[in-house]
């Protein structure tokens, strides 16, 4: 990677936020929000003078429900969010069942499989957490013209029009800028960030609708596919009071033509949805495409989002992905801007994001070219195969899929390390829920029987102490314990693992596992090794 800092003596050392977030969506605003609850300085700008009120992302999964928890929205209990218990359904041409996907259980992060939503009224939710924090100032129609670092920190110049249209050129000097600003990232070219592509291109129309009442209207099943090559199709829910059809453009087609409204009320016509029914919200059409950065970091400044990441939707893990990217940089910055961690620990925010990503843009990839096949032959023997495939499991539906971190602050080679922590029901101190409510969030311990903070040396606790790390002892009824587990989750898990102590991150995925009390202080020593402390004088673990 190559850094673009330069060396500047008289630099002014006074900043004007500790981060700059170019770009307001819900990626930039969410990292936003979680630097500001912990008292950092966050300046969020954007170059639109008003939010877009459009549907993009219409899906989220059960980490993301568990992400927003953090900020106080119930996914189960939300009037702007919806589930459904109902399988994730393909089908031909002549509806005979391809797959089917298992997206009615709860998922191990103790959430639902699958949400449905809308985008605008979702970024609304988080733009009205950030105005409530002190320490979070949103600018609007400030286009981001020039990047700048030194070895302090890192200039961003841009031009701020105002109401009668005038333009003022304005500087924020800050520690560190994200860019969160989208595919076309003016951050991720000043950073000089290699963006990949990996040869995937296909153009669907998106329509999205209004329909409060669909009662009367045969839709088929909640959510499903259509492998139909004279046409694909995916019919989902898009927020409560919405549905959304995606059409596939097919070799030939004026992508123009296709999203007109005369068009796309003729696409809508097998399915009995008129205007006397429903209310056309968008109609447009989108390049699928799958690309990634390389590096997500040079010097002090970070990409996340689109900026970082883009991937074809037929997983439905785009904006979930950048979600994630916001929390993972998020926990890693609290440590550099409070002064507990070196910012050698921003390295790994890239390389675990970006292996997590690759899986998803691979996998979406794959589901991708099973869908986009518009050639009646090739159809034909995809679904014998399907068909096949499917009779051989005996109809059982496929769980969904889940990814690991790339290489980073977590042990390989560690059962479930690298993944997303399970989460169950839990009771302590006259209260019953999943754990992240209940024995609360941020770097974590979990000892069964034992209490971890008992097993461990002074100069760890010390450590803990300092990451305003906790000690958990889960067990059940009746025993010595911390947290009782009341649905037996953690039991199972631990038995399957072959663990009896778990370290989980702020971000809630596994950084090591345990059999006994050794090792553990051997793994917490080495993921402290990594996370650069700056408030302990320690030996690195290969060094002793």
């Amino acid at each position: 990677m190559t850094d673009t800092r330069t060396s500047h003596p008289g630099a002014d050392l006074a900043y004007d936020a500790d981060v700059a977030v170019v770009g307001c969506g819900p990626v930039g605003t969410l990292l936003a929000v979680l630097l500001g609850q912990r008292g950092h300085r966050v300046t969020i700008v954007d170059k639109w003078p008003a939010p877009y009120e459009q549907p993009r992302a219409v899906t989220y999964d059960h980490e993301i429900a568990r992400i927003l928890s953090i900020l106080g929205i119930d996914s189960d209990n939300d009037p702007a969010v919806e589930y459904h218990d109902d399988l994730y359904h393909w089908r031909n041409a002549e509806g005979e069942t391809l797959l089917e996907v298992d997206w009615k259980s709860i998922a191990p992060s103790g959430w639902r499989t699958r949400y449905w939503f809308s985008q605008p009224e979702l970024e609304k939710r988080l733009r009205d957490v950030a105005s409530t924090l002190p320490s979070v100032t949103m600018r609007r129609s400030w286009f981001a013209t020039d990047l700048e670092q030194d070895d302090e920190g890192i200039t961003l110049t841009g031009q701020l029009t105002g109401t009668d249209g005038t333009q003022v050129s304005e500087v924020i000097r800050a520690r560190y800028v994200v860019g969160a600003d989208g595919a076309n990232s003016f951050v991720r070219t000043a950073l000089g960030l290699e963006f990949a592509d990996h040869g995937f291109f296909f153009d669907w129309l998106i329509l999205d609708m209004i329909m409060p009442d669909t009662s009367g209207l045969d839709l088929g099943p909640t959510h499903w596919q259509l492998c139909d090559p004279a046409r694909p199709t995916t019919i989902v829910p898009g927020g409560p009071g919405r549905r959304r059809w995606e059409y596939m453009v097919l070799p030939g087609e004026n992508p123009v033509e296709l999203a007109s409204e005369q068009s796309t009320w003729h696409l809508l016509e097998p399915w009995g949805v008129t205007p006397d029914n429903a209310e056309l919200e968008r109609s447009a059409v989108y390049r699928f495409q799958a690309r990634w950065a390389e590096n997500w970091r040079n010097g002090s400044g970070l990409i996340a989002g689109d900026a970082a990441h883009l991937m074809p939707p037929f997983a439905g893990e785009g904006m979930c992905a950048g979600l994630r990217d916001s929390v993972a940089l998020a926990w890693r910055l609290d440590l550099v801007l409070s002064g507990k961690s070196g910012d050698d620990v921003l390295d790994s925010y890239g390389t675990e994001r970006k292996g997590h990503v690759q899986h998803y843009i691979d996998f979406s990839m794959r589901l991708g070219k099973i869908i986009c096949i518009a050639d009646a032959d090739e159809a034909t023997a995809r679904d014998q195969q399907m068909i096949t495939e499917l009779a051989a499991s005996d109809g059982t539906p496929v769980d969904t899929d889940m990814a690991s971190l790339g290489p980073g602050l977590w042990l390989a080679g560690n059962a479930h390390a690298g993944e997303l922590s399970v989460q169950g029901i839990v009771e302590a101190n006259g209260r019953r829920g999943r754990f992240d409510e209940v024995a609360g969030r941020g770097w974590t311990v979990i000892g069964r029987g034992v209490f971890p903070a008992e097993v461990l040396t002074d100069e760890q606790s010390r450590a803990w102490e300092d990451l305003d790390g906790r000690c958990v002892r889960i067990g059940t009824a009746g025993t010595n314990c911390d947290v009782v587990d009341v649905d037996g989750t953690y039991e199972k898990w631990l038995d399957e693992i072959g663990a009896d102590f778990v370290i989980v991150r702020p971000d809630f995925y596994v950084a090591a596992t345990a059999s006994d009390a050794a090792t553990l202080r051997a793994s917490l020593d080495t993921i402290v090794d990594g996370l650069h402390l700056t408030t302990l004088d320690r030996t690195p673990v290969a060094a002793r």
